[in-house]
């Protein structure tokens, strides 16, 4: 099995990547930039969309996992909406399945989670919102992290603790095995 993964940090601290690889016994690939939005891979002025065309017109993948920024579903909901839309086409001409990679709200009572003006619910409730609305409109495999983020909190040491929003290797390890499980449940049908 084959994985690209196209996402930024969240997916490229811990190397989510290779966590996944190494539960589903899989080759992996990632075409990663810190702060990068998914509309980006498909705006031809950006280096990430012309490396993202060439890997999936080049190369065989099985899946391919979309992450956006981490807001980016609330403060750019057209952009996100418009880009899934397009990468799903692109990676779906390309013999792959494309998996939505919901991200979470930041942590709760931290100064970058006070920044954005919301509540952790109200983020999370926004973040789910958009990707599930993304990955219905687009029958598009959804791996809800953020879901399993906010589950987990008070549990498991989630965030890194300088930021307070990217995951720890924790939080890393439980994004790799909701991606994973979502990637078997769809090898099982």
């Amino acid at each position: 099995m084959r994985i690209l993964f196209l996402g930024n940090s969240f997916t490229f601290f811990h190397d989510l990547p290779e966590m996944v690889a190494e539960l589903l016994n899989a080759e992996v690939k990632g075409n990663l930039r810190g702060g990068a939005y998914l509309h980006q891979h498909i705006d031809p002025s950006d280096e990430l969309c012309a490396v993202t065309r060439k890997l999936l017109t080049e190369e065989r993948w099985d899946y391919v996992v979309l992450q956006d920024q981490s807001q980016g579903p609330i403060t750019h909901p057209m952009e996100f909406t418009r880009a899934v839309a397009a990468l799903s086409q692109m990676i779906r001409a390309a013999g792959a399945t494309p998996v939505l990679y919901e991200t979470w709200a930041y942590e709760e009572g931290s100064d970058t989670l006070a920044s954005t003006g919301m509540t952790f619910f109200e983020m999370q409730k926004k973040l789910s919102a958009g990707y599930h609305t993304a990955a219905e409109a687009n029958q598009t495999l959804l791996a809800p992290v953020g879901q399993v983020f906010a589950a987990s909190r008070k549990t498991i040491q989630l965030y890194d603790v300088g930021d307070h929003y990217h995951p720890s290797s924790a939080g890393s390890q439980l994004a790799a095995e909701t991606i994973a499980a979502t990637i078997q449940m769809d090898q099982a049908r």
